[in-house]
This record gives structure tokens, C-alpha cells and sequence, in this order.
């Protein structure tokens, strides 16, 4: 026979919980992104809160606010570099539609087979320059509207790593309590296993981050030595806004295809070839090799899982997928693994 009264208030748990994952919901990805910054880091923090004599408020203030800095000012500076472009860009549209097509460059002629054929039809389009922009307004509007989505995309995503940096504050601050929270909690979940478990996800997340800076740094290493080698100018810093870019899919492209677009403006035919073949193989592909490799190091995860962890992870939830995926492969693996040895266990006490 049920107990009424308590599952009337198991109905009301169920209910406060949905309401409060409810509440919750719009901040989740800022939330896990807050954890697991400070779980990476979480060293750092032992480190200053012994050296400032256990006052964990400040040590919390202090690495907080060394993170915003790390964080905002790069964003800070990439937002008026990003101003400046736009602005040349407005001044390159407008100066078209007045004088045309400034004269074809040198290596456009120059390029085999089709160069003539190429200068012939860049100066038809100098001829008309306003007719030029009338023919091309009506594609205007909808780059227009994929350009509004991007940077909708990219201040929502500004707006959840501030969040994730006030977040990571209370994290530092709180993270032995909330620890010792969540073990009590899975405890009463899965009993003994509890620790095991929690151990499991604090082990996969730091494998994925370990993963994650390892393959990013590495990344950032080779695109250096291909800049150099093809006399790139500012290699150094262009290397480290590779590392920046590596931390997010497909993002080292964005640094080494431009870098490519300007040799061949520069009429540098073979080493364009050469950073191009670069960035394509060793750039690009060392994050298909080294990443799942850190990641499955120092765990006993088969590979394929922390393949499928890794690459259905970021289809699913996208960038915190890589970190969402593998986790979740490899609780739901250990929680099979448990599941049949016991069976096979009782089956055998049968």
C-alpha cells in the first residue's frame, strides 16, 4: 500500500526541481563553463589561497579578476581592430561606387592561363563601378542578415563568458562546500559509488581541458613555425592568436588562410602554396590526432569513446559539448560496466 503523504511530497520535490531547472535553464552553459574554468584552474587557487593565509575571498577576487583581464582585453582589443576594418571596408565600398574599381593588381595578370582573362573582366567591372553596386545591392541585404546573425551569436556568447566569469568567483570561493554538496548528493543516488563517480567526471573534465590547452598550445606552435619559415610579418603574434582561435572548432583557419590570401597578393606564389599545404595537414590535422590522444591519456576509456564523445559532444551542445560529451560517454560506460559485473555476479551466486 503507498504512503500518500509521501508521495505527495515526492510529486512536490519532482515539481520544485523542474521549476528551479526551469529558472536555471538560461544560464546553464554559463554555469558549466564557470565550474569547469575553475575546476582547470583550481590548483592556482589552493596555491594563492595558502600564500594569502586561507583568506578564500580574496584569493577567489584575485584569480577572478586576473581572468577577466586575461579575457576582456583581448576582446576589448580585437573589438576596435574589428571597428577599424569595418570601417575601411565602409570608406573601400564607398570610394567604388564614386571612382570604380581601383586598377587590376599586378599578380592577377600574372596568374597562369587565366590572368588576361581575369584583368579583362576586372577592368569591365572598373568601367561601371555604380552599376557594379546596383548589381550586387540586391545580395547586400542578405549578407546583411547573415552578418546581424553572426554578431548576434558572438555578443551572446561575450555575454555568457562574462557570466561564467562572475560565476567562476563563487565557484572558487564555495568549491570545497559545493564538492562536499554533490558527494553527499550522489550518495544518496548511488550509494557507495558515489566517490568513484565523482572522481570519473572530475578526471574526464580534466583530461578534456589538459586536451583542449595541450592541442591549442601545440597548434599554436606549428602555425608559428609555418609563419616564419614563410616570412609571415608578426609571426609571434599571429601565433598567438592561433592559440586563441584553437580553442574554439575550426578555428585555426581563420589565422593561417588569411595569412595564405596575403602571400598571393604579395605575388609569393610557393610559399603560399607551402603555408597553405601547412595549415591544411599539420595545423589543422594535429587537432584530429593530438586532442582525442591527451584526452584518452591517463584514462581507461576505450578511444572510440572518447572519439564519439568528443566529435557527437560538439554536434549536439557545441563548443561546451567537448567537454559535455566525453563526460557523459564515459559515466554512462562505467555505469554499464557496473551494471553488467554485477549481473554476472549474482548470476553466479545463483
Amino acid at each position: 500500500m503507498f504512503n500518500n503523504d509521501r508521495l505527495l511530497v515526492q510529486i512536490i520535490l519532482l515539481v520544485l526541481l523542474g521549476a528551479c531547472l526551469w529558472v536555471l535553464a538560461p544560464f546553464i552553459s554559463a554555469l558549466l563553463w564557470g565550474a569547469i574554468l575553475a575546476y582547470a584552474s583550481w590548483p592556482l587557487m589552493r596555491l594563492l589561497t595558502r600564500w594569502l593565509n586561507g583568506r578564500e575571498t580574496l584569493a577567489a577576487s584575485i584569480l577572478t579578476l586576473g581572468w577577466i583581464l586575461l579575457v576582456i582585453l583581448p576582446l576589448v582589443w580585437l573589438g576596435f581592430n574589428l571597428a577599424d576594418h569595418i570601417r575601411d571596408a565602409i570608406a573601400f565600398v564607398r570610394d567604388v561606387q564614386v571612382d570604380g574599381l581601383p586598377a587590376a593588381p599586378d599578380w592577377l595578370v600574372s596568374v597562369p592561363l587565366a590572368g588576361p582573362r581575369l584583368a579583362a573582366w576586372w577592368d569591365t567591372l572598373d568601367q561601371q563601378g555604380a552599376a557594379l553596386m546596383v548589381s550586387v545591392k540586391p545580395y547586400l541585404g542578405q549578407v546583411g542578415n547573415w552578418l546581424l546573425a553572426r554578431s548576434a551569436q558572438i555578443g551572446g556568447g561575450i555575454l555568457e563568458l562574462t557570466l561564467s566569469l562572475v560565476f567562476v568567483f563563487f565557484f572558487y570561493r564555495d568549491g570545497p562546500r559545493l564538492a562536499a554538496f554533490v558527494l553527499r548528493l550522489l550518495e544518496r543516488l548511488v550509494g557507495e559509488r558515489a566517490e568513484y563517480y565523482l572522481e570519473l567526471v572530475a578526471g574526464t573534465v580534466q583530461r578534456v581541458v589538459n586536451g583542449v590547452i595541450g592541442t591549442a598550445a601545440a597548434q599554436a606552435v606549428l602555425a608559428l613555425i609555418g609563419f616564419l619559415i614563410a616570412g609571415i610579418p608578426g609571426a609571434l603574434v599571429l601565433g598567438i592568436v592561433t592559440f586563441l582561435l584553437s580553442l574554439i572548432p575550426m578555428g585555426p583557419p581563420l589565422a593561417w588562410i588569411p595569412a595564405t590570401a596575403w602571400l598571393v597578393w604579395k605575388s609569393e606564389y610557393g610559399m603560399a602554396v607551402f603555408l597553405g599545404v601547412w595549415g591544411t595537414f599539420i595545423i589543422s590535422g594535429v587537432d584530429n590526432v593530438l586532442k582525442p590522444y591527451l584526452i584518452s591519456r591517463g584514462g581507461d576509456l576505450p578511444l572510440v569513446i572518447v572519439l564519439l564523445g568528443v566529435f557527437g559532444g560538439l554536434l549536439a551542445f557545441g563548443f561546451i559539448g567537448l567537454f559535455i560529451g566525453p563526460t557523459l560517454l564515459a559515466i554512462g560506460y562505467s555505469l554499464l560496466l557496473d551494471w553488467t559485473r554485477s549481473s554476472h555476479g549474482g548470476a553466479n551466486r545463483a
